[in-house]
């Protein structure tokens, strides 16, 4: 990588001050930002660094998607609640995957990613040294958390061993792109040896925990039935709140007690609000969370429930929904919002001191969106009708992305992938693909058509 001197007509730092530039200018020094300021004053410090000039454009922090899985189902697994949609389609699939299928479905995920702007991606995934080497290759920021079964009745998703070779051989790999966490599917799918596994793994390597938790109402019958308390309490008492960092994807159904409780310890949320409504989840009480100040991240979920990996449609879901919710069109604001997508989100992925934010010290990653499309005009950069962080969250698509970068390293250029071969990627996926749902529906018709779902 080399030295960079970016420009554009707006810069959107998210840094604390919610600070905007116009006609501003970023120094990037290998992998880091190493100024933010006027364009000017920037470049004439720095005559022998080379410009790339984005004029009407919004410079700011790359996306942070806090809980995503890969997957190659897209289109396949529709219409079901969520349950019904695991058994039927999700763990039947995860049944008969193959190491190279995993792979081919993060190379895809995360080229889809980079060309909207998503520079972090949290991905609970399965066989992930495919997925490290993706993230390897493409260049985004990679958080793998492997989709963990440790009881005899999930003995079909990776293991703890799994995870802890993970962990061993990628955390802060690939120029330190790459980091590994603890995960587990579900409570519900680990034993009690298991579950102090998980914790004990986290506390050894001092890195996060992650898991899936009242994303469907169902859910809260079950853990009372099992353990007669409420979610939060139960992973308070287990000790998931000991490791460094806990974060659980949904919470649609935390209770305002949960809320309480778990803004005293390191926990984190991820929203993921287009696939909680596909789902038909619910709506998850993301202002009381906020307001609580707990850290909220915003997540796509997987190809299949979602049905894609773009961040900004994403951000708009969230303020609608929230506005929705409390029947007040002020509620989930807009810079609210890009914070949960950025700065905030980077807090809640535990890399709040790399990235979220355009700020000196932190590592470059920065995407450029352009400013003369139909989606971004009229283009107010500054004044009184200032509007950027409107149309960011309410009007742009991913689409919208000219530049993505990470580490200081450009992935996507003029809105092309350069870091990996995308016709490649999509024909892997196109050729693998049949041969996967072929063995899958081999193994539907011999069991019944579905998988049985909680452990006793």
């Amino acid at each position: 990588m080399s030295d960079l001197i970016l420009t554009a007509d707006a810069i959107v730092t998210m840094n604390a001050e919610r600070e905007t530039l116009t006609d501003g200018a970023i120094l990037v020094k290998g992998d880091q930002i190493a100024g933010v300021g006027p364009r000017t004053k920037v470049i004439s410090a720095n005559p022998d660094i080379p410009v790339k000039a984005f004029g009407q454009a919004v410079l700011m922090p790359g996306l942070i998607n806090a809980h995503a899985h890969s997957g190659f189902l897209r289109g396949t697994a529709e219409h079901l609640p969520v349950w019904d949609w695991l058994t039927q389609h999700i763990n039947p699939m995860h049944r008969v995957l193959l190491p190279e299928e995993a792979e081919a479905a993060s190379y895809l995920a995360y080229a889809e990613s980079l060309l909207g702007g998503t520079t972090t991606i949290v991905d609970m995934w399965r066989h992930m040294d495919g997925s490290a080497r993706a993230c390897e290759v493409l260049g985004n920021r990679l958080i793998a958390v492997p989709y963990v079964g440790e009881h005899p009745d999930y003995d079909y998703f990776d293991t703890l061993d799994m995870n802890e070779g993970m962990i061993e051989r990628w955390n802060g790999k690939a120029q330190g792109r790459v980091n590994v966490w603890v995960g587990l599917e579900h409570l519900f799918y680990s034993d009690e040896k298991g579950q102090q596994r998980a914790i004990d793994m986290s506390k050894k390597y001092q890195v996060p925990f992650h898991t899936h938790c009242s994303e469907a109402e169902i859910e809260l019958a079950e853990y009372k039935t099992r353990y007669g308390k409420m979610p939060m309490e139960i992973f308070r008492d287990l000790g998931f709140f000991e490791t460094p960092l806990a974060m659980f994807a949904h919470a649609v159904w935390f209770s305002p007690e949960e809320i309480e409780m778990v803004a005293d310890y390191n926990v984190s949320v991820a929203h993921n609000p287009i696939s909680n409504m596909k789902l038909a989840s619910g709506i998850a009480p993301i202002k009381e969370m906020l307001a609580a100040g707990i850290p909220v991240g915003i997540g796509t979920d997987g190809e299949k429930e979602n049905n894609n990996f773009d961040m900004f449609e994403e951000m708009k879901t969230a303020s609608l929904k929230g506005k929705l919710r409390m029947l007040d069109a002020a509620a989930m604001d807009s810079w609210t919002v890009l914070e949960m997508a950025t700065c905030l989100g980077a807090k809640a992925v535990g890399l709040e001191t790399v990235t979220g934010s355009l700020e000196v010290g932190k590592k470059a990653d920065i995407i450029a969106v352009d400013g003369k499309s139909p989606r971004m005009t009229p283009f107010f950069p500054d004044g009184r009708w200032f509007n950027l962080q409107h149309n960011l969250v309410h009007a742009v698509k991913g689409s919208d992305v000219k530049m993505t970068m990470v580490n200081g390293q450009i992935c996507v250029d003029e809105g092309k992938l350069v870091s990996g071969d995308l016709p490649e990627i999509i024909e892997r996926v196109s050729r693998l693909a049949p041969g996967h749902f072929e063995r899958r529906q081999t193994w539907l018709d011999a069991n019944g058509g579905g998988t049985a779902q909680w452990t006793d």
